[in-house]
């Protein structure tokens, strides 16, 4: 029988009035929340979840199903219950949840996921994060529009593109793993991650053992690094898995429920990402680790085969993967080491790499400067529709704010449009947008936004 140990800890941090995180520790579940909303609409939104997520996961058959109606059921709470109060118009939170569930094979751990709240697994000295964010920024680093490091220091790294209660109906990732002695769970707001680094973060959970002792360690980084916006984390240790100890590395298999709100109780439509949906409880997937082959009898020979690959062959692959690696990085640092100023729909925008850009690596944008190109001196306007490149950021700024004619006034517009997986039903849906302002001295709250398409 598995058995989990835990800790908790949750800050306002150095910056916020009020906290507006909440974490739920009620074995064998745990969560955390992060809300947003006017007011006090993201306390509201946070405590509204997690204590609806407690109550439905508890009445119900305790399954990764279940863990999931338990999530549709805390976004339709949130969102019911800013229908009753104006003020609460608009509120809505982020979500993660972990819960020991009865699995096929076995007892399973099942992570439910909306919104930028992150689940990471250590196993061993590796810390992996378990969940995907629902963000904008995400959407443009799995576009490979954005690197990560571009993504820290984004405008719109706080717009989400998912989150409970914005909208009746919501998407929700469900996350399977199998438990092994040893694995250690994090559950965190983005209070933490946007303070503390993954290898500091992995360095506190491999160091101190109590998860008590973890979670205030983590805390206390994050105030130090800024602290500019709660901090909540949970940490879920793994003490006994009921096989004890394994070799296996079972990988996690992720599905996405469709939008729509099911009974909490029974067990609705679940559609797999890239497979089939159909009415009644999902399938369980199992985690399944390398495959060993055939067995030979007792006292038979294995059959041998010759060797495909010699010590020569691999290193001769090797060193043609390095050249085509340095090769790869010297175009890449070519096609991007460069600013240059040009126009987007009839506006002056400086993007970051070169003109028409080289072989797969295309420019992206790196500032919308809110300049018309009406309003560019005519004689540089030619040199701003055919790419005026220039060495630094600044410099194509300063060039920008050269060539602008003194009667401009400058805005910026920015409109996001996201799509998110659509209900069983024939209904189309456009979902909502979430926004969640940088946090600064006057401690804003998040809010919500919704773009139409």
């Amino acid at each position: 029988m598995t058995e989990l140990r835990w800790g908790s800890a949750t800050d306002i941090g150095m910056v916020r009035a009020t906290n507006q995180d909440q974490f739920l520790v009620a074995t064998p579940l745990f969560a955390v929340a992060d809300g947003m909303g006017g007011h006090a609409a993201g306390e509201v939104a946070s405590k509204v979840a997690v204590d609806a997520l407690k109550a439905v996961f508890e009445r119900g058959p305790g399954t990764p199903q279940g863990l999931a109606d338990a999530a549709h059921a805390a976004n339709r709470q949130v969102w019911e219950h800013a229908q009753t109060d104006p003020d609460l118009r608009g509120m809505g939170t982020t979500l993660v949840a972990i819960a020991l569930v009865d699995g096929s094979p076995g007892e399973q751990l099942a992570i439910a996921n909306v919104g930028d709240s992150r689940a990471y697994r250590l196993r061993g000295h590796s810390l992996e994060q378990v969940t995907t964010d629902h963000s904008l920024v995400q959407e443009l680093i799995d576009e490979g529009q954005i690197n990560e490091e571009e993504a820290a220091v984004h405008p719109q790294r706080h717009v989400l593109t998912r989150a409970l209660g914005v909208d009746p109906d919501v998407a929700v990732d469900l996350i399977l793993l199998t438990p092994m002695l040893g694995d250690r769970f994090l559950l965190c707001s983005d209070g933490l991650i946007r303070e503390v680094g993954d290898d500091l973060v992995a360095s506190v959970l491999r160091r101190l053992a109590d998860p008590d002792d973890a979670t205030a360690e983590l805390v206390n980084l994050a105030k130090e690094h800024g602290g500019n916006d709660n901090i909540t984390v949970v940490v879920v240790d793994v003490v006994a898995d009921g096989e004890g100890t394994q070799t296996q590395t079972p990988a996690a298999d992720t599905l996405e429920l469709p939008d729509g709100p099911p009974d909490p109780i029974d067990v609705g439509t679940v559609a797999a990402s890239g497979g089939a949906a159909g009415p009644g409880a999902p399938e369980p997937i199992v985690d399944a680790g390398p495959s060993t082959g055939p067995m030979a009898a007792p006292g038979q020979a294995r059959s041998t085969r010759p060797r495909i690959f010699t010590l020569r062959l691999v290193a001769f692959v090797a060193a043609v993967v390095v050249l085509l690696a340095i090769a790869a990085a010297g175009v890449g640092w070519y096609a991007r080491d460069s600013y240059f100023v040009g126009v987007k729909s009839n506006e002056v925008v400086i993007f970051k790499g070169r003109p028409g850009g080289v072989l797969w690596f295309q420019p992206t944008v790196a500032v919308s400067t809110g300049v018309a190109l009406s309003h560019v001196e005519p004689a540089f306007q030619s040199d701003v529709k055919s790419g005026r490149q220039e060495g630094s950021l600044s410099a194509a700024q300063a060039f920008v704010h050269n060539v602008e004619t003194t009667t401009t006034t400058t805005t910026t517009t920015t409109t996001t449009t996201t799509t998110t997986v659509p209900p069983s039903t024939t209904t189309t849906k456009t979902p909502a947008t979430t926004t969640k302002p940088a946090a600064t001295t006057t401690a804003p709250r998040k809010s919500t936004s919704t773009s139409t398409g």
